[in-house]
């Protein structure tokens, strides 16, 4: 007579396939990582360059409005590189960021924006406009 066997089916992920799963992560990990771990830097060096960017628009705007319109922020010689950009640039100088304290001659002036955090410097030209 014959005996029947009753066999079970097992299923799920052998050792093997989850140890090629485990492999690939790994590789993926490594190639990405390096990838993310500077990304703070990267936008803090974006975002002073951003503040620079709307310092020189400003001042640009500033100019063209003293010289046509004789209105907008009079800018002299009389300011400091910190006292100009917070006249030019509407709320002044963002938080986080210096500007340095150099007296303005006449004429055109270049001005170190410093980020607190970072310790990273840009200079702009600021403009006195009497």
């Amino acid at each position: 007579m014959r005996q029947n066997r009753v066999t079970k089916r097992q299923s799920g992920f052998t050792l093997v396939e989850l140890v090629i799963v485990i492999g690939v992560l790994g590789i993926l990990a490594a190639v990405a990582v390096p990838k993310f771990i500077n990304i703070k830097g990267d936008a803090e060096t974006a975002a002073l360059s951003g503040i620079a960017g709307g310092i020189d628009g400003a001042n640009s705007v500033n100019v063209a409005i003293r010289s046509q319109l004789g209105k907008g922020q009079a800018v002299t010689t009389s300011d400091t590189c910190a006292t100009a950009v917070a006249k030019i640039l509407v709320g002044g100088t963002p938080a986080g960021y210096t500007v340095n304290t150099d007296t303005l001659t006449a004429g055109d002036n270049t001005c170190t924006i410093t980020q607190t955090s970072t310790s990273d410097t840009t200079d702009v030209t600021i403009s006195t406009t009497e």
